[in-house]
């Protein structure tokens, strides 16, 4: 068994720190320990810094933390300290302080000099990296381009349409730039694309209309290459994030397995993955209509505010978790008192794996911020705080108690 004991101690002296309870003797202690090392420094820095400690104490669970706490002693082999010494005003700085080194893989000889060079801790052999920006765009007659291979520019036309990827990786549609005296033909109707992500994919497209959409991974965006007419239809299965041009005389349409989503130029997000359960729909600005597409159930959302549409029925949630929801947007992984198939599922997505639960696996329930660019071991150490163990074989993640 690995020797823990430095974790804690190192832990509790900066937890002592954070208390303003330090002897004196331990703030020489802890003064030499920040001046042997540069890397030191910049540890402590991390450790004391009150963001990521709120962050980090969401890794325990919601409603037991001291069952959390019990698994990390036990996996640790560490003697935990009488309580008489650990008091409750010192606990979460302690806890916060200790976890954030062993979720680093922080240890006091993590760094060395070896021949002028710094060694870091090695991480697993088996693993698995994060996704990235990849996807398959479909034209109208059948024809594929993988777009993570792709060259930056031009690269098709579509009726009076130019689909370009831009320096950024973004694919953008414009409309064909003609002379003066030159007349582009009518455009037709139905033309349409399809934009997909593979598992492990996410991609971001300008529709013809100016619309921004985020795609996440195992999704897809149908839409035509020129929004004809008075009305603006797209087609869902996944999740997405619009950024709608505003355009009063023409409504804009999203169209999923469940739902459609009418807006006239707002900003929102659609989770429509079929594996989930329910269709939820999240509003940051603007007003939507959601209509159930078989039983004609129709709300109206205000900013703030997340429909969740169960086929039978369309919940709204007034106060909705905003960041929660957008989440994977931003990079992270964020984790409420979401329950571990909730937690696998997006994995399985993200890291492009498939998930096999063997045993009892019990339905526990987690708290915790990550970035999405990491890899998955890295996820799996908020996870197993609780007890829960997992494997990586191949392109599949086992899961035991």
């Amino acid at each position: 068994m690995n020797n823990y004991q430095p974790y804690f101690d190192l832990g509790k002296l900066i937890a002592k720190y954070l208390q303003k309870e330090l002897t004196e003797q331990e703030q020489g202690e802890l003064e030499q320990w920040l001046q042997a090392d540069e890397h030191n420094q910049e540890l402590f820095k991390k450790l004391t810094d009150q963001t990521i400690i709120d962050s980090e104490l969401e890794t325990f669970e919601a409603n037991d933390k001291n069952k959390a706490w019990r698994n990390i002693v036990k996996k640790t082999g560490f003697k935990s300290p009488a309580r008489k010494k650990t008091t409750i005003k010192s606990w979460p700085a302690y806890a916060a302080a200790i976890v954030i080194l062993i979720a680093l893989g922080v240890t006091l000889t993590m760094y060395r000099n070896t021949s002028g060079e710094q060694k870091m801790a090695v991480k697993p052999q088996k693993d698995l990296l994060p996704g990235s920006n990849k996807a398959i765009l479909t034209l109208a007659d059948g024809s594929k381009i993988v777009l993570d291979n792709a060259k930056r520019g031009k690269i098709a036309n579509q009726q009076n349409v130019v689909i370009t990827k831009d320096q950024s990786g973004e694919l953008v549609y414009q409309a064909a730039e003609t002379s003066q005296n030159e007349e582009l033909p009518p455009v037709e109707k139905n033309i349409m694309n399809t934009l997909a992500t593979p598992r492990g994919g996410q991609y971001q497209i300008v529709l013809p209309d100016g619309t921004r959409v985020w795609l996440n991974s195992a999704s897809s965006l149908k839409y035509p290459t020129a929004f004809a007419g008075n009305e603006r239809r797209v087609e869902l299965n996944g999740e997405a994030y619009f950024e709608v041009s505003k355009d009063p005389n023409k409504p804009f349409y999203v169209k999923t397995a469940t739902q459609t989503v009418t807006v006239l130029g707002t900003h929102f997000n659609i989770n429509s993955y079929a594996d989930e359960g329910a269709t939820k729909t999240t509003l940051l600005e603007g007003s939507v209509r959601v209509t159930g597409n078989t039983n004609g159930v129709t709300a109206k959302l205000k900013p703030g505010e997340q429909a969740v549409n169960t086929i039978n029925a369309i919940d709204v949630k007034e106060n909705a978790d905003i960041d929660e929801a957008l989440a994977w947007k931003n990079g992270k992984f964020l984790f409420r008192n979401t329950d571990l198939h909730t937690i696998m599922r997006q994995l399985s997505r993200w890291y492009d794996v498939d998930v096999e639960y063997q045993g009892n696996v019990a339905q526990k329930h987690y708290r915790g911020r990550i970035s999405r660019n990491v890899p998955v071991s890295d996820i799996f150490q908020i996870l197993k705080t609780s007890g829960i163990n997992f494997t990586i074989d191949g392109r599949k993640i086992i899961v035991r108690s």
